[in-house]
């Protein structure tokens, strides 16, 4: 984004599409099906080299969820993509008793997640979906921070059998893994060793807490940073292991705080190892707008975890 200091990638929306392609040329019962975005969702890629396994449903995401069911009932793997607000807002009757409930073998990708999809609006912005996601029991959760884990987790929820929820996103996105090697669906992954507060994040918010992480050592403050690209299952032996080590979270996402990452980061560790924790993240819907400017005015930004880990380490002390 635009004041980072870390170097781009490209969107994980992009990263979706690679994976794609790759699953089709290898797994011939992989289907995909999109809700008339397909050049937004980049599942194009895959109905250009697939055809005979793509359907554009149309703007009915609901009638989109139904069809995936049955080709999942008939031993396809499905994906079935849309934008993560009309899929999950628009849908989720259906992913529940159609999908969730039998546990079909169902992997949704929800694009332009959280409010960096910038001037679509508050219409298009998904910000709970990972609450509606993870209210569906036995969904995997995913929300990968780069292209390079994006990729890598998606082939990876389509290796096992079930349904799923992936986020991606539209905007370019800073390029935080050199390979995917270590990069394991259920698996948090510690970027950066500390001792004084841990940074937990995912998605666009994994790039500042990187930064904040900096910037704090540069005052002699030494914090870890985790990368909890998989909500569910979640990784609570790493996430256990960290808040001992450092006695105090501050977990970050581009979600709300009351029913995402933040929550189930709370749940896990007040069972096993209570620590004070602040959160970052929306408290409501934002507007239209450039996805930086949205993101500084609704304190999603570096200065925003900064602040957040000096506050929980005065709290801590």
């Amino acid at each position: 984004m635009g004041s980072s200091t870390l170097k781009l990638g490209r969107a994980t929306r992009d990263a979706y599409g690679d994976a794609l392609l790759e699953l089709g040329a290898s797994r011939p019962e992989v289907v995909v099906l999109d809700a008339d975005l397909a050049k937004s969702t980049r599942t194009g890629k895959f109905q250009q080299a697939h055809p005979e396994r793509f359907v554009d449903v149309g703007i009915c995401e609901a009638n989109m969820v139904g069809v995936a069911a049955g080709l999942a009932a008939a031993g396809k793997t499905v994906f079935c993509s849309s934008f993560g607000s009309f899929l999950l807002c628009k849908a989720f009757d259906q992913m529940r008793m159609a999908v969730a409930y039998p546990g079909e073998n169902v992997k949704f990708v929800g694009s332009h997640g959280g409010i960096t999809l910038g001037e679509d609006g508050a219409s298009q912005m998904s910000v709970e979906d990972f609450a509606l996601a993870l209210g569906l029991p036995g969904c995997v959760v995913v929300h990968p921070a780069d292209e390079v884990s994006a990729k890598e987790l998606i082939l990876q929820v389509a290796a096992q059998p079930g349904p799923a929820y992936v986020r991606v996103g539209r905007e370019k996105a800073p390029l935080l893994y050199a390979d995917a090697s270590g990069v394991k669906l259920g698996q948090a992954r510690v970027l950066r060793e500390g001792t004084d507060v841990g940074l937990v994040a995912c998605g666009m918010l994994l790039g500042p807490s990187l930064e904040a992480a900096e910037l704090l050592a540069a005052e002699g403050v030494q914090a870890a940073v985790v990368d909890v690209h998989t909500l569910r299952p979640l990784d609570t032996a790493t996430i256990a292991r960290v808040a001992e080590a450092t006695g105090a979270l501050v977990v970050s996402e581009e979600h709300l705080t009351t029913a995402g990452l933040g929550a189930v980061v709370a749940q896990a560790t007040a069972s096993t190892c209570p620590v004070p924790m602040e959160f970052v993240g929306l408290s409501g819907y934002a507007e239209s707008g450039a996805p930086d400017q949205l993101l500084a005015k609704y304190h999603l930004t570096t200065a925003d975890v900064l602040a957040a880990a000096r506050k929980v380490l005065a709290r801590k002390r």
